[in-house]
């Protein structure tokens, strides 16, 4: 009998190289072959983070190299979205507010707990040091819609463009250098992950953020993407995936398949166009399995738990 795959991606031990990339004199991005990224955008006054890494002591990695290039103090902290590896890393910048959207406060209240310890259990590399973590990260402003910030003259824009990879999905803009950054609802060379998705929305929102043209754009994993052309490459990447995923799920469903069999037909029908993207293996049962709720009984995202995660994955890999 072959062995069992290893839950998620326990067994992803190899470190990552960090890159630092300069979009403009205000704008950086923090990416790690695939590992989730951080923006950074220094303005005339402060400096202000946009996902933060998933622990404090991950963190201190991305203050260093701010420190390389200014000493103004980092006094915001956006979450892009409410997952765990993004945002746990919070305390470690003392910022002076945290920013979310309301969608995603709610969301935290509602399922960050069991989030927080189904990510941990997920994907552990992730989490070095996570017992550095304070516990969950609270927003102290929300805001619906759209939020304007001054960080001295450069503007600063938090626009809900639409239902993507969450419900709360926050994209920051910078209108005058139009430079975006993305969180998860765009990934450039890696699998989106959808256990929380709205795979009938996400690509309008996709089309959303292609309207504002941007001419670089920090995905939530992948290397930045530094010309106009990178960015639509990453839009349609990552929108053929989603619409390719939920198309066979869709099928299967027609066809009175069961999640087992869909996920195993959707796996291998993928694999050749997306196979070599990072956490392919990792993200696909969590996908198909939303995928599938959607397209039948729940339209909102169920919650997932450390114990429903491992139930699953024993169900769909057996």
């Amino acid at each position: 009998m072959s062995q069992p795959k290893a839950f998620a991606s326990q067994a992803d031990l190899e470190e990552k190289k960090v890159s630092f990339t300069k979009l403009s004199e205000n704008a950086y991005a923090y990416t790690a072959e695939g590992d989730p990224n951080t923006g950074i955008i220094i303005g005339d006054d402060a400096v202000m983070v946009i996902d933060t890494q998933a622990t404090p002591v991950m963190a201190q990695d991305v203050i260093r190299r701010i420190r390389e290039v200014t000493d103004l103090p980092i006094k915001y902290v956006v979450m892009s979205h409410y997952h765990a590896v993004r945002v746990l890393g919070a305390s470690a910048y003392q910022p002076e507010q945290i920013i979310a959207s309301q969608d995603t406060y709610d969301l935290i209240v509602e399922r960050g707990a069991h989030d927080m310890k189904s990510e941990i259990e997920r994907f552990p590399r992730l989490f070095r040091a996570v017992e550095t973590i304070p516990g969950l990260t609270w927003p102290s402003i929300t805001f619906e819609g759209r939020m304007t910030l001054w960080l001295g003259k450069l503007e600063v824009q938090l626009i809900q463009l639409g239902r993507g990879h969450t419900k709360g999905d926050t994209v920051v803009w910078l209108p005058q250098q139009k430079i975006l950054f993305s969180g998860d609802l765009v990934e450039f060379d890696a699998t989106p992950y959808a256990g929380d998705a709205y795979f009938k929305d996400w690509p309008q929102t996709l089309d959303n953020i292609a309207a504002l043209q941007p001419v670089a754009l920090v995905p939530g994993r992948g290397a930045a993407l530094t010309t106009p052309e990178m960015v639509q490459a990453g839009l349609a990447g990552t929108k053929s995936f989603v619409q390719d995923l939920y198309a066979n799920v869709q099928a299967g469903a027609a066809a009175g398949n069961d999640l087992n069999r869909i996920y195993k037909d959707t796996h291998a029908a993928l694999k050749p166009k997306y196979g070599h993207w990072v956490i392919y293996d990792h993200c696909l049962p969590f996908d198909v399995t939303r995928a599938l709720d959607e397209a039948t009984q729940h339209p909102d995202p169920r919650i997932w738990t450390a114990e429903r995660d491992k139930a699953m994955w024993e169900s769909l890999e057996a």
